[in-house]
């Protein structure tokens, strides 16, 4: 069982209970260790795993929960033995504040796939305690899981980067989606999705993206950059794409079927799932077999590879469509969320809005 109490006073909204309605908190984070950096947090983003958690519908709640991990701040404290950042410095933090650190996952800087991993929330510290996220005012994060944050990249609009960018970034390289002129269909033009689209033409492939919404084509085209447009629900257009692309990173959360994207892939193509559904999709075999295809998944990226992805998109321009919203609003964005009614990404601006009650 988790212990609850530090010294240090903390302030945020927090789910209660499976209702996911969120509320001011007061809370305690740990004092500034050796290796510790404590930041004062301006903006976080609202992810949809947010929304995931504070409902409990992946089954894993513990209330009370303070969400958020698409994190950007600025330094106020940092340990005797931290040499990487210093006072006034802003900085990011992700999906995790800690693993083993001597794993062969670790030791080959892919933290988020250690057996101890620690999410930023809704998790339990290496001293016991519940980890508490980013919509809050201060957060404490041992150096090692602490993100240099570009001058070049704003705080809001980059801060979905954190989580949203670097899960299309990393299976990107993982999966050889970095080849100019190769043709990739992006599923889901979302949060994920509209930064897939970004990054993917960055690296110079060709990109489709893949919709159940047709009002959605003008913006993925002169807004975001993709070379075409599918509607999913359009059998004569699905139907011309079949055997055209080398790849597909499919963003969806919701259940959804597999066969119209895996029959959209050449022979040797690779569909990434990256969604996270709440109940298992069926996968037709056949398609598979006959074109020695690939579905594989991916989940966020090891620290060494989130540095690599901001600094990728800090030199190609590359943020998230944010609507920044004050922290009292967070129930009515995740409502809309639910909706999928933002584009693209909810932002709170947590240091102008977020004062102790």
């Amino acid at each position: 069982m988790a212990k609850s109490q530090h010294s240090q006073n903390a302030f945020g909204w927090a789910a209660k209970d499976t209702s996911g309605i969120l509320s001011p908190l007061h809370f305690s984070r740990r004092e500034n260790g050796d290796e510790d950096v404590t930041i004062k947090i301006l903006y976080c983003g609202v992810c949809h795993s947010d929304l995931h958690s504070c409902r409990n519908e992946w089954g894993n709640a513990h209330y009370p929960m303070v969400p958020g991990h698409e994190i950007v701040g600025t330094v106020t404290k940092i340990g005797n033995n931290v040499q990487k950042f210093k006072v006034g410095e802003r900085v990011g933090v992700g999906v995790i504040v800690g693993s083993c650190k001597s794993c062969e996952y670790c030791n080959q800087d892919l933290e988020n796939y250690c057996p101890k991993l620690i999410f930023t929330y809704n998790s339990i510290d290496n001293d016991g305690t519940r980890t508490y996220g980013g919509y809050s005012d201060m957060i404490v994060v041992n150096q090692h899981f602490v993100i240099h944050f570009p001058d070049s990249l704003p705080s809001d609009a980059g801060a979905p980067l954190l989580c949203a960018g670097i899960t299309v970034y990393s299976p990107m390289k993982y999966y050889g989606m970095t080849e100019p002129g190769k043709h990739l269909g992006v599923v889901g033009l979302g949060g994920l999705g509209h930064v897939a689209v970004r990054i993917a033409k960055a690296f110079g492939l060709k990109v489709t993206v893949i919709s159940s919404s047709p009002g959605k084509e003008d913006e993925a085209i002169n807004k975001f950059g993709a070379d075409a447009f599918l509607v999913s629900s359009d059998p004569a257009k699905m139907k011309g794409a079949i055997g055209t692309m080398d790849f597909i990173i499919d963003t969806v959360s919701a259940v959804h079927a597999l066969a119209p994207l895996l029959i959209l892939l050449r022979a040797n193509g690779k569909l990434i799932t990256l969604g996270l559904p709440n109940k298992p999709l069926e996968l037709p075999i056949f398609p598979l077999v006959l074109g020695r295809k690939l579905v594989g998944g991916s989940d966020i990226g090891g620290i060494k590879e989130t540095q690599e992805m901001l600094e990728f998109c800090a030199k190609h321009n590359i943020t998230a469509d944010v609507e920044v919203i004050k922290m009292d609003e967070i129930n009515t964005a995740m409502d809309r969320l639910a909706k999928n009614d933002v584009k693209y990404r909810f932002v709170i601006d947590v240091g102008s809005s977020l004062s102790q009650l």
